[in-house]
């Protein structure tokens, strides 16, 4: 199971870890930029399908066809931490090493983007106050941590749980005795 988990959770994380960059460096080099939280989720979920590739894989071809949930949760489980752990670290590396602005220039676009979507004065000096707590609460490297994980392993989980709840079988069937 340990192979499964780091090849799966690693495909998994190259492809969120590829989305992330390319999204922050462009927040990061343009404030205008207009993000698109469908195509970024919609990219997420496909990153994340390799969980439930993942844990079929290890049911037809470790396990001899037979996986109970729980064992199944597990191995997505696994998948979804390696995966996020691998995003979290990247960013990490990324944001004090190479954008260590980056919240300055997040919060041009965040702005910007309130502006564009037609806020008010009184929306737009709520929208600073927010952006400048988030700013203050990000001087923290656990909070830092904790932000950035927060951002993508509640979608690997709930992907895990349905992965389980889909792929669960008692018995092999006649092609997996073979």
């Amino acid at each position: 199971m340990k192979k499964i988990v780091l090849v799966f959770g690693l495909i998994s994380g190259v492809i969120i870890t590829g989305m992330m960059l390319f999204m922050a460096n462009k927040c990061y080099t343009n404030p205008e930029f207009e993000s698109n939280d469908v195509i970024g989720y919609t990219l997420l979920i496909a990153a994340f399908s390799f969980i439930f590739v993942g844990i079929k894989t290890f049911r037809d071809k470790q396990n001899g066809g037979v996986i109970g949930f729980g064992k199944a949760f597990l191995t997505g489980l696994y998948i979804s931490l390696v995966a996020a752990t691998m995003y979290v670290v990247v960013w990490l590396f990324d944001y004090y090493l190479f954008m260590p602005d980056f919240l300055d220039k997040y919060s041009e676009h965040v702005m910007y983007m309130a502006k564009i979507e037609g806020a008010s004065e009184s929306e737009l000096s709520a929208k600073a106050a927010e952006m400048s707590s988030f700013v203050e609460m990000y001087q923290n490297p656990v909070a830092v941590v904790l932000i950035t994980f927060s951002e993508v392993f509640p979608i690997a989980l709930v992907i895990s749980l349905v992965s389980a709840l889909i792929l669960r079988r008692k018995e092999a069937t006649e092609n997996n005795r073979e």
